[in-house]
């Protein structure tokens, strides 16, 4: 299985009607779209953007989508970006301004639960940070990036997305931040900066105080990675994303593939 037809799957789920609310509200659907924006394959490139205006013609996936953090830059990126074929840029362009349009407020719905469709995608025991790294132009300064990291104890996983300079890293909740920009710092030639959202639910670069004397705890050997039996979520059978034509499939493991995947393929 590889990222084309993953994202080929996803985008078969979501040309049918039903499916598109609940693969939105997913936690971990979305942040993997986004990352596929990044990608280097054009045909990769092109089914991401084609799941993403199946998924905008549910009205109240709207907002979901237009404050999911870095969808509006990898969108903006991809209208500007060069050697790409005129049916990505438009479509890009097209999923942008269905985002930035007036809609209508609809009332959100109280106490749902959100269904889960990558492994991992809930661990109260860690969290994601996404930073913005001043620095990161060549594949030199990721790999400086990169040790600097690794050498974090509480470091769980991350992924880069080159193109705007940005990396999401998912850490131990009792891990500080400012550890990560500290590490960061320490390469010399890179520094980070926090990516938030304000109350507008506009996205804003947070400074991080590098130079605060926080002690960073280091790795001896491997990252400090969590327990595989405590991260698993619970299955949950009645809530999973089913295609129509293969109810009685008993290797319904499609979704536990397909999660497997994203998993080798943006965590390290």
């Amino acid at each position: 299985m590889d990222a084309l037809a993953v994202v080929s799957q996803l985008r078969d789920l979501a040309s049918e009607p039903q499916n598109r609310e609940v693969i939105v509200q997913d936690e971990g659907c979305l942040p993997g779209l986004v990352l596929f924006l990044d990608h280097q394959n054009p045909d990769v490139l092109l089914v991401t953007l084609q799941t993403m205006r199946y998924l905008a013609e549910w009205t109240p996936n709207i907002s979901t989508m237009k404050n999911e953090l870095g969808m509006m830059v990898s969108l903006e990126n991809l209208t500007g970006r060069e050697g790409l074929s005129v049916e990505i840029t438009a479509l890009a362009q097209e999923v942008y301004n269905i985002l930035t349009a007036p809609v209508p407020r609809t009332p959100e719905r109280e106490n749902r639960k959100k269904s889960q469709f990558f492994i991992n995608s809930t661990q109260k025991k860690a969290k994601c940070v996404t930073l913005h790294i001043q620095g990161l132009d060549s594949t030199d300064q990721r790999g400086l990036c990169e040790e600097a990291l690794l050498k974090v104890r509480g470091v769980i996983s991350f992924t880069f997305q080159m193109a705007s300079k940005r990396c999401t890293v998912r850490i131990r909740s009792d891990l500080p931040t400012e550890s990560l920009a500290s590490a960061i710092a320490a390469t010399k030639v890179l520094s980070a900066q926090q990516v938030v959202k304000n109350e507008a639910g506009e996205e804003i670069f947070l400074s991080l105080n590098q130079q605060s004397g926080v002690e960073v705890r280091r790795n001896s050997a491997l990252p400090d990675y969590l327990p595989e039996e405590e991260e698993s979520p619970e299955k949950l059978v009645d809530r999973a994303i089913s295609r129509t034509t293969a109810k009685n499939d008993s290797s319904g493991s499609w979704l536990n593939s397909a999660a497997s995947f994203l998993t080798k393929t943006f965590y390290w």
